[in-house]
């Protein structure tokens, strides 16, 4: 995806300062649903990184609230910003990736630069966190391409853990389990 792709305007705050501007996209852009799974300010900060330096992109994304700092997430779906970040966007998946925050894993894992750059352990339980957290799993990008045997055990094993409670198991789920663990 390019910037291109996102149906934003930012124009009009190209000359100011990154750091100054990035904070206040969203009172001056507005906040409105794209119908591309993207908000009016997530696009405007995500077009505004594309000429961003990797350093610059990481203070953002370090002394941003949730908002800014799931736009530089997604922002990483655009190649001018996953070019810019080359391997160190990791850092930035693996920082959301530990929080509880359902909007930031969901966006951490929503990009192709995640499937593509995650290491397999990583993916896998970034995976298994979304399912503790409610996340639908059609949120995360590269599955079930991605899915090894490893990652339908652990799925498999939390299944029968949560059929051993007497809880439900999430029906997104239900299509990465075994015949063993059914029924």
């Amino acid at each position: 995806m390019k910037a291109a792709d996102l149906p934003v305007d930012i124009s009009e705050l190209r000359d100011k300062p990154l750091a100054e501007v990035f904070p206040a996209v969203g009172r001056i852009v507005g906040r409105e649903l794209l119908g591309n799974g993207w908000t009016t300010d997530e696009a405007a900060r995500a077009a505004l990184l594309c000429t961003a330096s990797a350093e610059e992109i990481t203070e953002i994304y370090r002394y941003g609230d949730a908002a800014e700092k799931r736009a530089v997430l997604k922002a990483l779906a655009l190649d001018e910003v996953a070019a810019t970040m080359s391997a160190q966007g990791v850092d930035l998946i693996d920082d959301a990736l530990r929080t509880n925050d359902p909007r930031l894993i969901a966006a951490a894992l929503g990009s192709p630069y995640t499937t593509e750059k995650l290491p397999m352990a990583s993916f896998r339980h970034a995976v298994l966190k979304c399912v503790f957290a409610g996340i639908p799993l059609a949120e995360v990008d590269g599955l079930p391409d991605r899915v090894d045997a490893e990652l339908l055990r652990m799925m498999s094993d939390f299944a029968a853990e949560r059929r051993a409670a007497g809880r439900a198991v999430p029906a997104d789920l239900t299509p990465y389990l075994t015949d063993r663990t059914e029924g």
